[in-house]
C-alpha cells in the first residue's frame, strides 16, 4: 500500500515537470517570434528611411557652363586716355588672342575713332587694325581687320568699287561691312565683306580686291 502511495506521488511530480518543461518552451518560442518580428519591422523601417528618394528642387539654380561675355571694357589707349568699348566690340576684345592684341595694338580715341556708323555699324579703331559689328545688339558677332585688307577696305571708291579721289570707304563703301575675321593659310590672308572679299599674298605682297563678283583695283 505504502509503495503503491509512492508510485503515485512520483507520477503526480513527473507529470508537473513535463508540464512546467512544456511550458518554458512555449514561453521561449514566443519570445523568439517577438523579437524576430521586431527585428523585421526594424530593419524595414531602416530600409525605407535609407532608400526613400530625396525631393530635389527644379527651382534650384543651375550652374552656368559658359562665361559671360562683358558688357563694358576699359582699356588704356593711345596717350594713356581711356579708351571705352561695349556691346559686340568689348566682347570681342575681350576674346580676342594675345596673338590678335599685339596686331591691333593700343585702341584710338576720340569720337571719329570709335562709335556708330550711320548704317548702324558700330567700330573701335586701333593702332593697327579695326574692330566692327553689324550693330551694337548683345550677341552681334564682331570682327578684327587689320594690315593690308584693311587699308585696301579703306580706300575711296565709287558705286563699282574702282578707287576715285572723292568716293566712300570702309563700311560705307562699295564692300560693305566686314563678315569675317582676317584669316590666314600659307601665305594667303583674306576677308570676307558684305558684297565681296580682299586677299593679300604675303609672299608677292599683292592685294585683290572683288566687289560683287568683279575684280577691281586695289588702290594701293
Amino acid at each position: 500500500m505504502r509503495n503503491s502511495i509512492q508510485r503515485r506521488t512520483v507520477g503526480v511530480f513527473a507529470g508537473l515537470g513535463t508540464v512546467a518543461l512544456l511550458t518554458v518552451g512555449c514561453g521561449s518560442a514566443d519570445s523568439s517570434v517577438s523579437d524576430s518580428s521586431k527585428t523585421a519591422s526594424s530593419t524595414a523601417s531602416t530600409s525605407a528611411q535609407v532608400s526613400a528618394p530625396v525631393e530635389s528642387s527644379t527651382d534650384a539654380p543651375q550652374p552656368s557652363t559658359s562665361a559671360a561675355s562683358p558688357a563694358t571694357t576699359t582699356v588704356k589707349g593711345v596717350a594713356g586716355r581711356d579708351a571705352t568699348m561695349t556691346g559686340p566690340i568689348a566682347a570681342r576684345y575681350a576674346a580676342a588672342t594675345p596673338a590678335e592684341k599685339k596686331i591691333l595694338g593700343l585702341p584710338l580715341t576720340g569720337d571719329h575713332n570709335a562709335g556708330t556708323r550711320d548704317s548702324g555699324v558700330v567700330f573701335q579703331q586701333f593702332e593697327g587694325g579695326v574692330i566692327t559689328a553689324r550693330n551694337a545688339d548683345a550677341g552681334t558677332p564682331a570682327y578684327l581687320t587689320w594690315g593690308k585688307i584693311r587699308e585696301a577696305w579703306n580706300i575711296e571708291r565709287d558705286a563699282s568699287g574702282k578707287p576715285v579721289p572723292v568716293g566712300t570707304n570702309g563700311s560705307a563703301g562699295p564692300l560693305g561691312a566686314v563678315t569675317s575675321d582676317v584669316t590666314t593659310v600659307g601665305s594667303t590672308q583674306q576677308a570676307t565683306f558684305e558684297h565681296g572679299k580682299v586677299t593679300y599674298n604675303t609672299a608677292t605682297d599683292k592685294v585683290t580686291v572683288v566687289v560683287n563678283g568683279k575684280t577691281v583695283p586695289s588702290g594701293l
